[in-house]
């Protein structure tokens, strides 16, 4: 199996990603990506590729759930059985990339820590990365137009991650929103998680620094009443020379 999950119809991006993956590490990815294709049916060739053809379109079935196995395992090849799956949940249309984007703005901090925050927001990031044409443009650009339009995405999501953060980051927000120019995602929630860690390490610290000030100022309490009991026990006797009735 290339996935730890079977696909059930969400996430086909990611899916499609750890399958490529997968028979790429296994030099299998040319029969679907049309490298490898059907010899004629006189080819010495046939049997061997259809040997390997009917290894990896098994490959692909391990990866789906059981519900969308049974509707594509009659699929003749690999390649007709991607190409189905790609014209059934491909989604590259513009209510797609809204729906993203707008899960990104609505998304908070809430209960999640840093690490489960900074994960959340990475895949919708990767997910409207990889479903945006302009990111995945291949040519050499020379005028610097392709280089500015990546560093914009990369200031964007940094500038909307620190609005979903909790009120108790609002120090180090401000302080990510005033670097120049604007740290890339990364470099950002590693500020986030040094900040946190510190916050976790410094009620301790507090906590230690109270119990310390209430053990000091028990002792002289006592201290004071040690003295003070030890000059007055004896109410009627005789201190420095003087009677006391």
């Amino acid at each position: 199996m290339f996935v730890s999950i079977p696909f059930s119809g969400v996430g086909y991006r990611s899916w499609r990603r750890n399958v490529l993956r997968g028979l790429s590490v296994k030099n299998k990815l040319g029969f679907i990506n049309g490298e490898c294709k059907r010899p004629n049916p006189h080819s010495p060739t046939l049997r061997q590729w259809e040997g390997c053809d009917d290894m990896v379109t098994p490959w692909i079935l391990n990866s789906l759930s059981k519900e969308i196995t049974d509707s594509v395992e009659y699929a003749n090849d690999a390649t007709e059985l991607l190409i189905e799956l790609e014209d059934r949940y491909e989604q590259t249309n513009g209510a797609r990339l809204y729906q993203i984007q707008k899960e990104i703005n609505d998304t908070s901090q809430g209960t999640l820590d840093i690490i489960n925050y900074y994960t959340k927001l990475k895949k919708l990031w990767e997910e409207l990365s990889t479903l945006s044409k302009k990111s995945q443009c291949s040519c050499n650009c020379t005028c610097g137009a392709k280089e500015k339009f990546l560093q914009g995405r990369a200031g964007q999501a940094t500038n909307i991650i620190p609005h979903g953060l909790n009120e108790t980051y609002t120090v180090i927000r401000g302080s990510i929103l005033m670097i120049n120019p604007l740290p890339n995602l990364a470099q950002a929630f590693s500020l986030l998680i040094q900040d946190e860690k510190q916050r976790k390490i410094k009620p301790n610290t507090q906590l230690f620094i109270e119990s310390t000030s209430m053990n000091v100022a028990s002792s002289r309490s006592n201290t004071y009443r040690t003295t003070y009991s030890a000059n007055t026990s004896n109410y009627g006797g005789t201190r420095k020379g003087k009677t006391y009735i």
